[in-house]
């Protein structure tokens, strides 16, 4: 980046800073340029980008106020319209329809989305909605029912559960995403088709492409939770959801014997019938798989480790092998 004042060298400067929306105050890591000639500051699009994700993050968090890709769920889990959907809750369709596209609902229109999260709930709102003819009130409250009795049982409710995904809420520790099994499990079957890494390499590759990912746009790609552990970071429960993907055979493991049969690892191979499904991501999260995996591609296992030892994420959580917060992926090595 050159100046826009003498049009010479910048460095990016990252500090905490206090920026305010709506009246409320929010802790940031904020990003801008320093003119190495004049000692300004400024910024760009790209720049004022994540600063104002990171402050509407935030905000969504302490008032409890959903996501966009969380209000975009909500509204395909029931097949209706965004039209349809803003009908039911009572909101104008083009303002339903900037909450989908990142507009930040009031703290009321924001609870209200939850609500429809509920099926039983939302259920009463379909009941006394008057967007709705009789016969389509009817149909809808059907196939509520049908939702509530699938998830009583739903593998993914189980599965959060098993993995104590107490952060389920998207925050600091999810990379403001609900946990989404289907990005993740295709993050693993990207790097199985490309680079097909042991599991200790898999674990780092899957960090830094979701820490990258948040480096950039402030969200991760997965929702996963990272936790530091003695050799490096990994996803939560790794071990429970590689068991829960392979059993659905999303990839294949192949088990290699090490050192005389006495070590045996764990090689992720893709599944012919599986493909990588690259409509799951934005332009920026293939990007960032792509640079993860081409700046991994030669490094073995103990590479990788030592890499991700370096990593701020890590040393400053590794001795109580706690939860990484996503903020460490400013300070990641890799842009």
């Amino acid at each position: 980046m050159k100046s826009p004042f003498t049009g010479g060298e910048t460095e990016l400067v990252r500090e905490p800073k206090s920026l305010e929306f709506r009246k409320e105050s929010f802790e940031i890591i904020h990003h801008s340029y320093r003119c190495i000639d004049t000692g300004e500051y400024f910024t760009n699009d790209e720049l004022d980008q994540v600063n104002i994700t990171q402050v509407h993050n935030k905000y969504r968090e302490k008032h409890n106020i959903p996501f966009p890709d969380q209000i975009i769920s909500i509204r395909d889990k029931y097949g209706l319209s965004a039209a349809k959907m803003s009908e039911i809750l009572g909101f104008g369709i083009n303002t339903y329809r900037n909450y989908e596209g990142g507009e930040v609902p009031q703290a009321s229109n924001g609870k209200l989305i939850k609500l429809a999260a509920n099926p039983e709930k939302f259920k009463s709102l379909v009941e006394i909605s008057d967007g709705l003819s009789e016969k389509e009130q009817k149909k809808l409250s059907d196939k509520i029912d049908l939702i509530i009795e699938q998830e009583k049982d739903s593998d993914e409710r189980l599965l959060k559960q098993l993995l104590s995904y107490k952060f389920q809420t998207p925050n600091v520790f999810t990379g403001y995403r609900d946990i989404q099994f289907e990005k993740f499990s295709n993050m693993i079957i990207y790097f199985a088709e490309t680079l097909q890494p042991f599991k200790t390499k898999l674990n780092k590759l899957l960090f830094y492409s979701d820490f990258l990912t948040y480096k950039k746009t402030g969200f991760s790609i997965s929702g996963c939770n990272y936790r530091a552990i003695e050799l490096g970071p990994v996803p939560n429960g790794y071990d429970t959801l590689f068991e829960y993907f392979k059993r659905n055979e999303l990839f294949n493991i192949d088990y290699i014997e090490f050192d005389n049969r006495e070590n045996i690892g764990e090689q992720f191979v893709p599944n012919p019938q599986k493909a990588f499904d690259k409509d799951l991501f934005t332009k920026t999260e293939i990007e960032c798989l792509n640079c993860i995996a081409s700046f991994f591609k030669d490094a073995s296992s103990e590479d990788i480790i030592d890499a991700s030892h370096k990593e701020k994420a890590w040393e400053q959580r590794e001795k109580k092998k706690e939860l990484i917060e996503y903020d460490y992926a400013f300070d990641l090595s890799i842009n």
